[in-house]
């Protein structure tokens, strides 16, 4: 039998009490922790030493994170347990909207909901008390008939500020979604009651009949379906957007009697990945998994003008024939500044029948393309479309339907051309400056 060595604590017993219960949150938010990864962290700790903040972060960091993941949850949970002084009435004012209290009116960062669940997990939030009312006061009715359901909430509710039960109820809803497509009409022609006379088959029937032309024989042309190319962007920036939108794909590869002749899907950061085999698992996340061991720069930088030169260099005749429709995920946040991003998006626009880009950027309502590489993709898509939330992705089906349908493009393209002036400074700024000083 194997004998561990004493554990020795540190000076203040509190410590690693605290320890234990900030692993069991981790737990909750879903990081892979057990017991010996927390007795791991005590050692570290006592060997480390904690009067430095940063020290601790890194300390307990190399200890309960493996994978890049797994980081965000990881930050807003220290931040929250060990950064805050009153992180339990932050997290209460944050968990119920009616109490207003340490937190602000504000958006929650990436997994600050999902750290404040896995921190919350089985207390009770306290609702406010309501002032008791005189007898002779008038009460009165509310009619909470018209107000928005949990689940239209949810379609509107932003992928990166999902907590997790709300994450798992989307992906149910994503697995469900369609997306139909209509049938493109071939060049060839099929033996079928038509408009097309259908000459050779008249005269093959007559030959049947010693000549004689009894029944003009018609023809009509073939119908196809053509093929779906998903290429979604899992760099740092785009890592919960990228994950709900591979459930939607997954969701539209399998489903039966799916109209798609193919559905590709290739993943790209810093380097460009096919994960079209991997998409044909029945089960979601056996296939979201090997998706992930394939993908090695997940998380990583964003390189879209090299990858999509992969792209064009290596699949596009093998995946783009014949017309195919082309989802294209991304923010356009290109970090290459050497590479010729515009020309890269030209080719892909030329060699399909439609190029749709999902940009989760269009959330903000001021959103403008100044980015360079935004600028540069943007005349070549046929629709721009926001893509951070559910609604975003039932909209596809209005852009598959309507070849004319442009999104957004058509506004940022008038952006684009003309820019709106920058603010001129007010009159008494280099006043109030003189007074300053």
């Amino acid at each position: 039998m194997v004998e561990l060595a004493d554990l020795e604590l540190p000076d203040n017993p509190k410590l690693a009490n605290n320890i234990a219960h900030f692993a069991r949150a981790l737990r909750r938010a879903g990081l892979p922790i057990g017991p010996g990864r927390v007795v791991d962290a005590i050692r570290a700790v006592q060997a480390v030493g904690f009067s430095e903040r940063r020290d601790f972060y890194w300390t307990l960091h190399a200890c309960f994170v493996s994978k890049r993941e797994e980081s965000a949850v990881f930050s807003q949970l220290f931040r929250l347990y060990w950064r805050d002084p009153r992180f339990m009435e932050h997290m209460m004012a944050m968990m119920s909207p009616m109490v207003r209290g340490v937190a602000e009116d504000r958006t929650a960062v990436a997994a600050e909901k999902r750290a404040a669940e896995a921190l919350l997990d089985g207390q009770e939030r306290d609702t406010p008390q309501q002032e008791e009312q005189p007898e002779d006061e008038m009460l009165l009715d509310i009619d909470a008939s018209q107000t928005i359901s949990a689940q239209e909430r949810l379609r509107t509710l932003d992928f990166e500020q999902m907590s997790l039960a709300e994450m798992h109820a989307a992906r149910r809803i994503l697995a469900a979604l369609e997306l139909p497509v209509k049938p493109l009409p071939s060049r060839r022609t099929q033996a079928l009651p038509g408009r097309i006379p259908d000459w050779r088959g008249t005269q093959a029937a007559a030959m049947r009949k010693g000549g004689e032309i009894a029944d003009l024989k018609t023809k009509r042309k073939r119908t196809r379906y053509p093929n779906l190319v998903v290429l979604c962007d899992i760099s740092g920036s785009m890592s919960q957007y990228s994950r709900a939108v591979l459930h939607f794909v997954h969701g539209v590869a399998n489903a039966k009697g799916q109209d798609w002749a193919q559905v590709h899907a290739f993943t790209f950061g810093t380097r460009l990945t096919n994960i079209t085999r991997h998409l044909r698992t029945r089960d979601v996340d056996a296939a979201l998994q090997a998706a992930g061991a394939e993908a090695q720069d997940w998380e990583g930088g964003t390189r879209i003008a090299a990858c999509l030169h992969d792209f064009n260099r290596d699949w596009s005749r093998r995946v783009m024939g014949q017309g195919a429709v082309v989802l294209l995920i991304t923010d356009g946040l290109d970090r290459d500044p050497d590479a010729d991003l515009g020309r890269e998006m030209q080719r892909l626009s030329l060699t399909s029948r439609q190029l749709i880009w999902l940009n989760p950027l269009l959330r903000w309502d001021g959103f403008a393309p100044k980015a360079r590489g935004i600028a540069a993709m943007l005349p070549h898509v046929t629709s721009l479309r926001a893509g951070h939330n559910i609604a975003s992705l039932q909209g596809l089906a209005e852009a598959l339907s309507r070849p004319d349908d442009t999104g957004e493009k058509n506004r940022l393209m008038a952006a684009l051309r003309n820019p709106a002036p920058e603010p001129s400074p007010s009159p008494f700024a280099f006043t109030r400056a003189t007074n300053s000083q």
